[in-house]
């Protein structure tokens, strides 16, 4: 019944993610990455199955709030000054209010994890400043496969990184944005995923 639940909600909730890349094919990719890597990672954490398939719905919305993010600062090919940081930081908010306008069932986990996939271990994260225990396993998971793949990948304000870059910005991050624990896990299998960066 639960895999029903998140299938109708993943299934009638795709289309946001085809509209997003219609107005920004990039994040749409990485959403899909950062899906596959986070599933993975779960799974290895031995998450129960409510917890992967809201896993699933989360990792691959994470960013959809994005679609409310004006194009001058969404597809700005160069850093953001303070006030553009500003309003990118609200896509995690409006991602966790598109999620719940759904009204299905299993949204409002998917849309809690949405909201705190920003959130840093050491509380340093935002929109809400959670630390620890505080930010669900789900949203601790996506953030470190959204760091992976955002740093492998070419944008316009920076080259793609090698892995053992990202590795070494990852670790030197562990204890303060990432769970060390969860770390330690996607540690273990990175090395022979398909999506290690080159």
């Amino acid at each position: 019944m639960e895999d029903n639940i998140y299938e109708a909600l993943y299934r009638y909730t795709r289309a946001l993610s085809v509209a997003l890349g219609f107005r920004d094919q990039m994040t749409q990719l990485h959403s899909e990455r950062v899906r596959a890597l986070s599933v993975e990672l779960g799974k290895r954490c031995r998450l129960d199955e409510q917890e992967i398939e809201s896993l699933k719905v989360g990792s691959s919305f994470h960013d959809i709030g994005k679609i409310g993010i004006a194009d001058r600062i969404l597809l700005k090919p160069a850093p953001f000054d303070d006030d553009e940081w500003k309003i990118m930081k609200r896509h995690p908010e409006i991602g966790e209010r598109i999620m719940l306008s759904t009204g299905f069932e299993g949204a409002e986990l998917a849309a809690r994890v949405i909201r705190h996939h920003h959130e840093h271990y050491d509380g340093g994260g935002y929109p809400d400043g959670l630390s620890f225990e505080q930010i669900p396993v789900c949203a601790r998971i996506i953030s470190i496969a959204d760091s992976y793949d955002a740093m492998a990948v070419t944008r316009a304000y920076h080259s793609a990184r090698s892995h053992q870059q990202i590795m070494d910005i990852l670790e030197r991050e562990t204890g303060r944005k990432h769970d060390p624990d969860l770390m330690s896990i996607f540690r273990g299998f990175i090395e022979n995923s398909q999506f290690r960066a080159a």
